[in-house]
């Protein structure tokens, strides 16, 4: 029998059974609980990571190149089409669902998650968003089939001020085609790409207003992909620059409308932000994947590793930090999915998540000892990968820059 005097905490109250509470399904879910399709499409993409793509990944970050196999086993799966309706051929999921995809490739490589989340997030986004039913009939179909997309923004003097770029777009004397000129840099996924949604200033008198977004098909004349970047991580993710020689476009490829490419662009990398939060989560998880067996099995001075207080506080700390960036994360998904602003939250989730993964990189390593520090281990991968995360899709101190304009809003 338990004696009031040995009875824990939590054994000495009483809690109401939640369960015949006939109003407790209308109570509200923790937001890191997830639907049954969504835990269908995390699985699926967790099973699909550790089966196929897990086998590749050291050899294909050797060889700065993502396999075609491992490409096509995207398409295959659903994975490249996850918020295109089921009626272009997509896979008709929610934008949780997408951001779970991304996190759980991000375990075994996020080389291969960042050519999802853009494809996703990114293009497939903007497409259903602002594209004309013709657009969207003729590139959906495509995009959540065969063909890879690439989000073609920076240049050489337009990176953070992305909106100084110097690619134009001339109207042809009918109006029937716009002529492309300019070079775009450090742009993913162009290696494989077989669209380009390509930013170009159409009226570069009106400044930023007269930025337009196209369509281009990479096999489009006057387009080349230069060599790819010699990059410290994501190696296996192309990198290249894309030089547009008079690539002349269909005016029928001109997403939304003449001027608005601007507003598209930010509105589109406010979502691509919570994408790449979710990549940062997966590199966190995967560092834990690999340090925390390692220390639950490595003994010194007879004791495992795991049961030194001063590596249990560690390992506690980074997984409670995960955990914080989980919940920034995935509310954030909710409130876009129920049309709530969330641009403060966007840039929240992909500011903490970057350094949570670059402490939990670090750490791991650590943890790991001279093991650690070897590439017999995925570890030194992630180290590498997950620093860009402070970098692309806006820096961090964009991101702090973004929250705090929010915040001086809400307080005036």
């Amino acid at each position: 029998t338990v004696t009031p005097s040995s009875r824990t905490f939590s054994e000495s109250i009483s809690y109401p059974d939640e369960s015949m509470d006939h109003s407790y399904e209308q109570r509200r879910l923790p937001v890191t609980q997830f639907t049954e399709d969504e835990e269908m499409v995390r699985d699926a993409a967790r099973h699909w990571a550790n089966e196929e793509l897990r086998p590749l990944v050291r050899e294909m970050d050797d060889e700065a190149k993502t396999r075609p196999e491992i490409v096509q086993g995207l398409f295959d799966h659903g994975f490249m089409g996850m918020e295109i309706p089921e009626e272009y051929k997509g896979s008709g999921m929610n934008f949780t669902s997408a951001c779970l995809v991304v996190e759980e490739l991000s375990r075994v490589d996020p080389s291969v998650s960042i050519l999802v989340d853009i494809h996703n997030t990114l293009t497939n986004n903007a497409v259903r968003f602002w594209g004309s039913e013709q657009l969207k009939e003729k590139w959906l179909p495509r995009l959540a089939t065969e063909a890879v997309s690439s989000f073609a923004l920076s240049e050489a003097g337009s990176g953070t001020d992305a909106f100084a770029m110097k690619t134009t777009a001339t109207e042809s004397p009918d109006g029937s085609y716009y002529t492309l000129t300019g070079e775009k840099l450090w742009i993913s996924n162009s290696r494989e790409a077989g669209v380009f949604l390509v930013f170009a200033n159409a009226n570069p008198s009106l400044k930023h207003k007269g930025i337009t977004a196209f369509m281009v098909d990479a096999n489009t004349e006057g387009l080349h992909v230069g060599k790819p970047e010699k990059k410290l991580g994501l190696r296996a993710s192309s990198t290249c620059p894309v030089v547009l020689n008079d690539v002349k476009v269909d005016t029928a490829d001109i997403l939304g409308e003449i001027g608005l490419g601007y507003k598209y662009c930010i509105n589109i990398l406010n979502e691509g932000r919570i994408g790449i939060a979710s990549q940062q989560i997966g590199i966190a998880k995967g560092c834990m994947d690999i340090a925390m067996p390692y220390l639950n099995e490595r003994a010194q001075f007879g004791t495992k590793l795991a049961d030194f207080q001063g590596l249990e506080h560690q390992y506690a700390q980074i997984a409670t930090e995960i955990h914080a960036a989980e919940l920034l994360t995935y509310n954030t998904c909710r409130m876009k999915e129920n049309g709530i602003p969330f641009v403060k939250e966007a840039s929240m989730a992909k500011l903490y998540s970057s350094q949570v993964a670059e402490k939990a990189a670090s750490k791991s390593i650590e943890w790991l000892g001279g093991i650690g520090f070897t590439q017999d281990l995925l570890a030194e991968k992630f180290y590498r990968d997950c620093k860009v995360g402070s970098i692309y899709e806006g820096t961090s101190n964009i991101q702090l820059q973004t929250i705090a304009k929010r915040i001086k809003d809400e307080y005036r």
